[in-house]
């Protein structure tokens, strides 16, 4: 969809779906659970073919090193950006899976829902576009997500904020959001668990690993998770299904060829296309129960996410490595959605007005990557080295059907929320958009060893982007190359701290519709980044504070829902942001594990007025847990997020904070058992002010889970 009011869905077979998900599940339970291979085993002595099992649920929150902003495989501290990593051990801990709970917990990381199944991410000021897959990607389509992504796919995300266009196809001074998918290893071993939680939600999860020949040198994976389950919001049903499978071969002692498929079919039903209008007729804050939805029985925004991707990596000597990597993934939407306009009178109940729709996407995107990196030796120093390409194509396909009998019907009194809308004769499908993307790039970078503290990069990306086609009766084409500079240098201060600073450039075509069917000019501007990172306990424990500044022009911003059209319109502004961030991530003590930060952010247009007041300007992120050293079967802990005040042009929200609770005991070495509790104090707040609608967020809710490692 091209608006900023949702659309989508098709027939799923939802018995189908339970079948193959209760199938996933009992083949887990037939698989052996048992922590040694034999006798030996149990005595310490192992031999060449023992079975080591690698089920167990990982317990840390920082990661050694990541390559997520250069493709140089560098440390935290090494980085002259800031990165914060959501690993796996967290992810477990406080059940994050989607891509929405999880990214609420990096530091600096806003999430606005103001639909039940299309979400707005933004850092520093700004939205993120540019979601990646180990490494490759290409920008959202939409310039938001669709519905939820699985984490169960992933082995940590990586949330790198600021500038990121050496390796983004496009540069944008929010953040790139990198996920790293799971890899086979050489050993066997897995994992299940089974959760049931509040509002009947349903979830088993599975991840076995496999290899296949005596020595690993060709090994699998595969995962598969379901979850299925009512809302707290009225009629609002979700039910998703992931499967996930990858193999890994050694070709020769320095060639890994890694090929992989996922597949993701969700089927929400009860969706809301925008939400719940803030204002009553006369300029008063609406007040509504917290499950109150707009959501009809009939809407749904139904989609099918498949992902083929490889790669193939070769060690050529001498500190050299190449890299080619190939992504094509295929979505499916199909969606009849229902939104609702206009404001209530108190007196009379009139006011509000009925606009259904339905919508059939089709997108096809193919990303590749190559590049290799190595060593100099120059000036009797070690130096490192980038190149490398990329080259993305996506075509991406809307057909639209409506009913105009259905359109701008009065919902008198209760008749938006209470569910009876009847379901509209859509008639036939026309084409609305159709429109084919190209970009292509060229990046390099030389990190520079010029003294043992001091390190220089210095590095840049050619790109051009094109594109043609139509969108709603409007032409969406254009052609425009960019040269982008980054520049960065760390230096160490002691052992374990570093001082850091980088600068780097923006630029991304937009695709947003201004009030004269025209679009947006692309986004272009600079940001500055300046910080200290330091590392503790042999790497165990990381810090970090950075202060930034960053401006940008042509920046969309909405100016109303235009009901000829059907679509939102755009304007675009000058907006410039700066700020600090503070990230803390490890383990502070024998078994105390923190990941998050603070984060505090300043927005301004160009006269120096409040601008994007929607965005929080502080945000707090904190996750810890504990394992007592005298009970080490037991794990307690909290999270928190806190956001301060917010206000559109209708409402003001004052800030709040979230808490959520979690603790896990291992019974056995194979069996553990869990409970989650998220929101403690049943906050009641808005899911985003950023449009003139939205809903409420989840009351107090709690979960348990059984899970098992083999």
């Amino acid at each position: 969809m091209i608006d900023t009011k949702g659309r989508h869905n098709s027939t799923f077979i939802r018995n189908g779906a339970s079948r193959c998900a209760l199938a996933v599940m009992a083949c887990s339970a037939l698989l052996p659970i048992t922590a040694h291979a034999d006798d030996a085993d149990a005595a310490g002595k192992k031999s060449d073919r023992d079975i080591v099992v690698t089920g167990s649920v990982p317990q840390d929150y920082v990661v050694d090193s990541q390559g997520s902003t250069t493709r140089l495989d560098l440390s935290l501290r090494e980085t002259p950006q800031a990165v914060s990593v959501i690993t796996r051990a967290q992810i477990e801990d406080f059940g994050l899976n989607t891509v929405d709970t999880l990214l609420r917990r990096a530091t600096g990381v806003n999430v606005d829902s103001a639909e039940t199944d299309r979400t707005y991410y933004n850092a520093r000021g700004f939205d993120i576009v540019n979601f990646q897959f180990d490494g490759i990607g290409q920008p959202l389509s939409y310039g938001l997500q669709n519905g939820q992504i699985d984490t169960s796919i992933f082995e940590r995300v990586d949330v790198v904020r600021g500038a990121t266009g050496l390796l983004s196809q496009t540069g944008n001074p929010s953040a790139a959001i990198n996920f790293v998918r799971k890899r086979p290893t050489k050993d066997l071993g897995g994992y299940a668990s089974l959760s049931y939680g509040s509002y009947n939600e349903v979830r088993g999860d599975v991840d076995v690993n496999t290899p296949l020949t005596e020595d690993g040198a060709i090994r699998t994976r595969f995962v598969a998770s379901y979850q299925d389950g009512d809302s707290y919001l009225d009629s609002y049903h979700t039910s998703r299904l992931t499967l996930y499978g990858v193999a890994a071969a050694d070709l020769g002692p320095d060639t890994v060829a890694t090929a992989g498929y996922s597949w993701q079919e969700s089927d929400p039903r009860g969706v809301t296309w925008g939400a719940l209008p803030f204002v009553y007729a006369d300029g008063s804050a609406a007040r509504y129960k917290r499950s109150a939805s707009t959501g009809q029985p009939w809407t749904r925004w139904y989609s099918l996410d498949r992902n083929l991707f490889g790669d193939i990596t070769h060690d050529f000597g001498g500190g050299w490595t190449g890299k080619v990597s190939v992504l094509r993934r295929a979505r499916n939407q199909d969606s009849k959605l229902f939104y609702v306009y206009g404001a209530q009178d108190t007196t009379s109940g009139e006011g509000l007005y009925s606009w259904p729709g339905a919508y059939l996407d089709r997108l096809r995107e193919t990303t590749i990557d190559a590049n290799v990196t190595g060593k100099l030796a120059i000036a009797g120093r070690e130096h490192d080295v980038v190149l490398g390409v990329n080259y993305g194509e996506s075509r991406l396909v809307e057909q639209e059907a409506s009913d105009a009998d259905a359109i701008g019907v009065s919902l008198p009194g209760n008749a938006a929320f209470d569910g009876s809308f009847p379901y509209p004769d859509f008639g036939d499908y026309s084409v609305a958009a159709d429109y084919t993307t190209k970009i292509t790039s060229a990046y390099g970078l030389l990190r520079l060893s010029l003294a043992d503290p001091l390190k220089v990069m210095l590095g840049a990306n050619v790109t051009n982007a094109r594109r043609t086609g139509t969108s709603y009766d409007t032409p969406y084409a254009f052609d425009k190359t960019r040269f982008l500079p980054f520049a960065g240098l760390t230096f160490d201060l002691a052992g374990n701290i570093t001082a850091y600073a980088s600068y780097a450039t923006i630029f991304s075509p937009q695709v947003y519709l201004t009030a004269d069917r025209s679009n947006i000019a692309p986004l272009e501007g600079e940001t500055y980044e300046a910080g200290i990172k330091g590392e503790w306990n042999d790497g165990k424990l990381t810090a970090a504070i950075a202060v930034f500044k960053t401006s940008e022009d042509n920046v969309a911003e909405s100016i109303g829902f235009d009901t000829d059209l059907g679509q939102t319109l755009y304007k675009g502004v000058n907006a410039k942001s700066h700020g600090v961030e503070v990230d803390l991530a490890g383990e502070v003590l024998p078994g105390f594990q923190v990941s998050g930060g603070y984060a505090w952010t300043d927005i301004e247009d160009d006269d120096g007025n409040n601008a994007r007041a929607f965005i929080p300007r502080h945000t707090l992120r904190m996750s810890a847990t504990y394992t007592p050293q005298f009970l080490p079967a037991l794990r307690m802990g909290a999270s928190a997020r806190y956001q301060s005040k917010i206000h559109n042009d209708y409402i003001e929200q004052d800030g709040y904070a979230i808490v959520d609770l979690m603790a896990r005991y291992q019974v056995t070495n194979n069996v553990s058992l869990a409970v989650n509790l998220d929101n403690l104090t049943n906050v009641k707040y808005w899911t985003s002010l950023q449009w003139d609608q939205a809903y409420y967020g989840a009351p107090r809710t709690v979960r348990g889970t059984l899970g098992v490692s083999f």
